[in-house]
C-alpha cells in the first residue's frame, strides 16, 4: 500500500504527543502490510465524511483516510475522536 500524506495530516501529526506518534507508526506499518487487519478497526464514515474511512491508533485517536485505489491511500487527518469528527 502506497501512502500519501496531505499537508493537513502533516500539520496535525507534528502537534501530537510523541507517544501517539510512535503508536501511529506501528499502526501505519500494520495498515501498509494488511489494510484489512482487525486491529485497525477500520470503518467507513458517514454524513459529510461519506467516502472516507478511519482506522484506530489508540482508544481515542483516529486517522482519517481516502482510498485512491486498491494500492494507494491518502491520509487526511489525525487526532482524537472528538476533534476529527466535528
Amino acid at each position: 500500500m502506497q501512502i500519501i500524506f496531505t499537508d493537513n495530516f502533516k500539520k496535525k501529526f507534528r502537534a501530537l504527543p510523541q507517544k501517539i506518534k510512535n503508536q501511529f507508526e506501528k499502526r501505519l506499518g500494520v495498515f501498509i502490510k494488511d489494510p484489512l487487519n482487525p486491529l485497525l478497526k477500520i470503518h467507513p464514515l458517514k454524513g459529510n465524511m461519506i467516502g472516507l474511512r478511519a482506522f484506530s491508533i489508540t482508544g481515542d485517536y483516529r486517522t482519517i483516510y481516502r482510498l485512491l485505489n486498491h494500492e494507494c491511500a491518502e491520509l487526511i487527518d489525525i487526532g482524537t475522536h472528538s476533534k476529527i469528527y466535528k
